[in-house]
């Protein structure tokens, strides 16, 4: 029986709209925080292959002088700079705050599936009180129906 939509359901619909656009940002919040993870730990990491390490300590044979060209050249960004602990220090930083910021999104956007499936319970029992069954409501736009254009 699509088509009768209460106020209570329409208010519901768009409240579970809104936690559904939130839930949108708090995604992108999620992948913007794990490129910073990567970005930090590829600052660290980048192209720091036991070669690479090897160039920059000195251990690496003479006779193996194509690798030692080719290890100077992918050397890892913090080993390369004039402060490596101190650019070791920046990047852990960096790791940390990212972390967090993912930490924080990943819990905001654990809680608001609480509330949107605590929603959407409510408005599949509100568009049962005037007729619509459980599939019916579960199936429902609730673009549509925050609108009421059912």
């Amino acid at each position: 029986m699509t088509g009768t939509v209460t106020p209570a359901a329409q208010d519901i619909a768009a409240k579970v709209s809104r936690a559904f656009d939130r839930d949108q940002q708090l995604a992108v919040a999620l992948n913007e925080a794990q490129q910073r993870l990567q970005a930090a730990n590829d600052r660290l990491w980048r192209d720091c292959t036991p070669d690479g390490l090897a160039a920059v300590y000195g251990d690496l044979p003479q006779f193996e002088t194509v690798q030692l060209e080719a290890s100077l050249d992918n050397r890892s960004e913090v080993l390369s700079s004039s402060d490596p602990l101190g650019a070791i220090q920046e990047v852990y930083w960096e790791i940390h705050r990212a972390f967090i910021a993912y930490q924080h999104a990943a819990e905001d956007r654990r809680m608001l599936a609480t509330d949107i499936g605590e929603l959407i319970r409510e408005l599949v029992a509100e568009l049962q009180t005037v007729g619509w069954t459980e599939q019916e409501a579960r199936d429902a736009n609730v673009g549509e129906l925050a609108q009421g254009d059912l």
